[in-house]
């Protein structure tokens, strides 16, 4: 309610209740009052009274209006302010409503703007680094952390610091006083090696400086590059020793006229040769077909003995000429395979065919077949020398050979592991190498079983003892 009309009011009601009241001081022997006297000393009672309960009513309002902001300000934003009547105290409680509930809403676009920050941040496979005017790492995403290897307690204190590299250091030197430095690469060696490249932009908000630094893992790329060139060499080297053999040849056929003995040996010479470019450059077609996943898979249920006893009647006269020994062991619960039964034929032609060439005359080569739930086994042992410890992790790369020289007497090409990992990966399995504690080396293939034991989606090959 307005003052206005209840001052109105009250003297309207006094002029009426005054020659009442003067009536009534007469009666009661306090002498005669005007009418308009005893008006008046009733309006000032009425509106005296009044006055303390607008003062009261105003008071309550006042304190509702605190509480309520209180309230916002702690962040409870339930309710309105509209209950407390319709005069200015209204229009004031109704405006800090507003401006609260507007406060509120550009706080939760600020908190929802920086929790997508966050999780874009976090999700970057990019290290990011934001350091203040005053070279504090201000922030430091899971990317960075790694790359650098930053402790819990890096964001808060100097670059310097914190930041190892000395490229890196001075980037975010030369950032923080205006520049715009190019990219930096850098060799991180610890725990494993990695290469990254940094690249700085400086920060001008609200005439505050800073610097922001991008990290990029360029690792696989480097590695892809050094195997690219690796392998073009390779390639090129691989050709060239037999290219050169049969030009040597033909041209000493050429020259003249030799013993007919002579020109056997010679033509059988260029044949050799001429193979061993056939069969490198076949290998390199098939591992461009695995690469571009065109060459198909049949997989049936295969019967592994039949695997090995196909494989040995190929190999049979290279074996036989070495004078070794084949084992074939084959536990019963591993008698059966689901696979391409060609491409498993490669496999292990390749392999017992690197242990017959490593592995002494007169050795014993072991084909072994064990099982575990949802994953067979296949393993191929030799007592040869076995591999050395820092090539185990190299074996299946292109052209990677151990004994280079052993490798070229036997006329092998370098690829044929780099086929066998290919295949084994096509099937969904893995292949790895391990030497025997007793001399000698292992080479296992894990392949899903035909019909899973205990295991009906797979999972993944648990190694077991050879």
């Amino acid at each position: 309610m307005r003052l206005k009309p209840l001052l109105v009011a009250s003297v309207v009601v006094a002029g009426l209740a005054g020659p009442l009241v003067a009536s009534l001081l007469r009666w009661a022997g306090w002498g005669v009052l005007p009418a308009e006297a005893a008006g008046v000393l009733c309006a000032l009672g009425l509106g005296g009274g009044l006055a303390a309960a607008l003062a009261k009513r105003h008071r309550q309002r006042v304190a509702d209006l605190a509480t309520a902001v209180r309230r916002y300000a702690s962040g409870d934003l339930g309710g309105r302010l509209s209950h407390l009547g319709q005069d200015e105290l209204t229009n004031l409680a109704r405006d800090i409503d507003a401006a609260f509930r507007e406060v509120a809403a550009r706080a939760s676009a600020l908190v929802r703007d920086r929790e997508r920050s966050d999780a874009i941040l976090a999700g970057m496979v990019e290290g990011v680094l934001v350091v203040d005017e005053v070279g504090r790492l201000r922030l430091a995403n899971d990317a960075a952390r790694a790359m650098l290897r930053l402790d819990d307690g890096a964001v808060g204190r100097r670059y310097l610091e914190v930041l190892r590299h000395p490229n890196l250091v001075a980037q975010v030197g030369r950032t923080l006083h205006g520049e715009r430095p190019d990219g930096a690469e850098l060799s991180m060696a610890q725990p494993q090696p990695q290469t990254l490249v940094s690249r700085a932009a400086p920060v001008t908000a609200d005439g505050r400086g800073g610097a922001v630094v991008v990290l990029h893992d360029i690792t696989d790329l480097r590695r892809a590059d050094r195997v690219r060139r690796d392998f073009v060499a390779n390639v090129s080297h691989e050709l060239r020793t037999p290219l050169t053999a049969i030009r040597g040849y033909v041209e000493a056929l050429l020259d003249g006229p030799a013993s007919p003995d002579q020109t056997q040996k010679f033509l059988g010479i260029i044949g050799r040769h001429s193979a061993r470019m056939e069969s490198l450059v076949r290998e390199l077609l098939r591992l461009a077909r695995l690469d571009a996943g065109q060459e198909a898979i049949d997989r049936v249920v295969c019967q592994v003995e039949s695997i090995f006893s196909g494989v040995l009647a190929e190999l049979a006269p290279a074996v036989e000429a070495r004078r070794q020994t084949v084992v074939v062991e084959v536990a019963a619960d591993a008698r059966e395979v689901f696979a391409d039964p060609a491409k498993l034929h490669d496999v292990f032609r390749n392999l017992v065919e690197n242990a017959s060439n490593y592995a002494p005359e007169g050795s014993r080569i072991t084909l072994r077949a064990s099982a575990d739930p949802g994953w067979i086994h296949l393993r191929v042992l030799d007592e040869g020398p076995g591999i050395p410890v820092e090539d185990l992790g190299r074996i299946f790369e292109r052209f990677y050979r151990v004994d280079k020289a052993r490798s070229r007497e036997t006329g092998g090409t370098g690829l044929g592991l780099s086929i066998v990992k290919h295949l084994v990966e096509l099937h969904g399995g893995r292949v790895t190498a391990a030497n025997r504690p007793e001399g000698g080396a292992v080479l296992t293939v894990a392949l899903r079983r035909a019909r899973p034991a205990s295991d009906p989606a797979g999972g993944s090959p648990r190694a077991s003892a050879p």
